[in-house]
């Protein structure tokens, strides 16, 4: 368990009177944390608790649904007592969580019918290429943006029904829910009263039609789901009833609910057509927002909805680096080059550059652009001059070579599609402290990297949705307004030099590739 308090005491004086508190829940796939925010996005305190990961079978990846609420309001209300606050003093509650997570529970109980299925479960990579191979992916990625693969909900859905004893039979008449981790969330919350979801993670499960953003009967047809599992859809930004008086001594307003990713774009205040937010977590993901048009990628990338009120539908492309921090864990676990995490940026800054070493870290394959997931890791360009620091350096500079790379086919998508190039980048996540990183970033991309004051966007992008709904905001320019930036890292390559770097990188990925 990790409780921190972020922030002075508040002092409940005649102006704090005046002063709204927003309680953040971002449920995560290793951990669950709470986040009270003023009204102006001050963090004032926040606790967090682990949650395990059960592995069953080599591909399968599990968490326990009670163990998840159990530690999310746990944190919740630690976080309120570090705050000093009364659960009366909230002004909402908004809900961010790992995408993607599926479970099925029973209506009248509330019992899950078993361990969730986490997003980084393969156990249906069978059933997803077999519908690949008939050939319905191409349709089924005009109505959703999303590609055919284990990563989203439908297929796990499907095969709880089916590997589940009775699951089918008690789904179709009505007996049990299906949820993203949002839905569980809000219907133990609201004591069961409440079973709904919001459109940005209703979009990753295959069985939105982002069009009309509403649960698409031909792809339930496909997936074999009964349309009786399924939540209701609202906007993000939009009335999600009342917390039960007993969790958190009293009824709290729930006004925000949106997917990690799409709530951390929302919280990086990327609101409009051509504005972008990287998260440097595990694995980096990379959405730029395009606008009320959903785009096509000619380039793997996928289509989602963003977090957003009541309106017009708004789109995102989103692509993913598959393994990011996670390779600097590498050089501490693995390698044993360094002793921690932090330690990283020290040894790559104490050489000039990485000697001509390239290190793809294709641990688990290549994701977007390049779509390889059969590759597997390389370095390339050693000598007997290289040393660990070489090493090292050539794997910040990995995490920002495949950014740079994601965020060139995002932005040659956009071009194509009438749209503008990307003029600067916002980033949040544990690895955007590296300042080393981060100046690489800018270099390769050749666009100022924004680094926000406040780093824990997903959760102020949470606070914000329900802040928004509650009356709290006035709109999006008062909270465009809030966004502000700690910290500018300006290029200072030319864009000949950062070309023969990112030439040198494809390089090393077409020899990783082959291999």
């Amino acid at each position: 368990m990790d409780e921190r308090h972020a922030g002075p005491q508040p002092t409940h004086d005649t102006q704090e009177a005046h002063m709204a508190y927003l309680l953040a829940l971002d449920q995560g796939t290793t951990s669950s944390r709470s986040i009270v925010f003023d009204s102006q996005g001050c963090i004032l305190a926040q606790a967090q608790q682990e949650i395990r990961q059960h592995y069953p079978q080599p591909g399968w990846v599990e968490h326990c649904p009670h163990e998840i609420w159990a530690t999310q309001l746990a944190t919740a209300r630690q976080a309120l007592s570090l705050a000093g606050l009364q659960a009366q003093q909230i002004a909402a509650i908004g809900i961010t969580n790992q995408r993607e997570t599926t479970l099925l529970w029973e209506r009248r109980s509330g019992a899950p019918l078993g361990r969730a299925i986490v997003w980084q479960d393969r156990r249906t990579s069978a059933a997803c290429a077999a519908l690949r191979a008939a050939g319905h992916e191409p349709w089924v990625q005009a109505q959703t943006g999303l590609r055919l693969d284990p990563y989203f909900s439908a297929s796990k859905i499907a095969w709880l029904l089916d590997h589940t004893p009775g699951a089918r039979a008690r789904a179709e008449r009505g007996e049990l829910a299906f949820g993203t981790i949002d839905s569980w969330l809000l219907w133990q919350l609201t004591g069961g009263a409440l079973h709904a979801t919001d459109s940005s993670n209703a979009a990753r499960t295959l069985l939105l039609n982002l069009h009309t953003r509403l649960w698409d009967e031909e792809l339930l047809a496909l997936f074999d789901i009964p349309h009786a599992l399924l939540p209701e859809v609202r906007p993000s930004s939009a009335d999600y009833g009342r917390t039960s008086a007993e969790w958190l001594g009293a009824p709290v307003r729930i006004a925000g609910v949106a997917g990690d990713q799409q709530s951390a774009l929302f919280g990086q205040a990327c609101f409009q057509p051509g504005m972008a937010k990287n998260t440097y977590g595990t694995g980096c993901f990379l959405l730029m927002h395009t606008g009320e048009r959903m785009q096509q990628s000619q380039h793997g990338l996928i289509g989602t909805a963003v977090a957003q009120a009541a309106g017009a539908p708004q789109y995102a492309l989103e692509g993913s680096v598959f393994v990011g921090g996670a390779v600097v864990q590498w050089l501490r676990d693995g390698l044993r080059a360094i002793d921690s995490s932090s330690e990283v940026q020290a040894l790559a800054a104490s050489v000039p550059d990485s000697g001509g070493v390239t290190l793809v870290p294709a641990f688990t394959g290549l994701g977007a652009p390049y779509w390889q997931p059969e590759a597997r890791g390389s370095i390339t360009g050693l000598t007997r001059g290289s040393t660990m620091a070489h090493i090292a350096r050539a794997a910040l500079e990995s995490i920002a070579f495949q950014s740079a790379a994601l965020l060139h086919a995002m932005s040659r998508d956009a071009v194509a599609a009438g749209g503008v190039p990307l003029s600067d980048l916002r980033v949040d996540g544990g690895a955007c402290v590296n300042d080393l990183l981060m100046q690489m970033q800018a270099d390769l991309l050749g666009i100022p990297v924004l680094r926000p004051a406040v780093t824990e966007t997903t959760a102020l992008g949470a606070a914000w949705l329900a802040g928004l709904h509650a009356g709290v905001y006035d709109g999006l320019d008062d909270l465009a307004q809030q966004w502000r930036c700690e910290r500018r890292f300006l290029p200072t390559l030319s864009r000949d030099e950062a070309a023969a770097k990112m030439a040198r990188w494809e390089h090393a990925v077409r020899q990783t590739v082959a291999a």
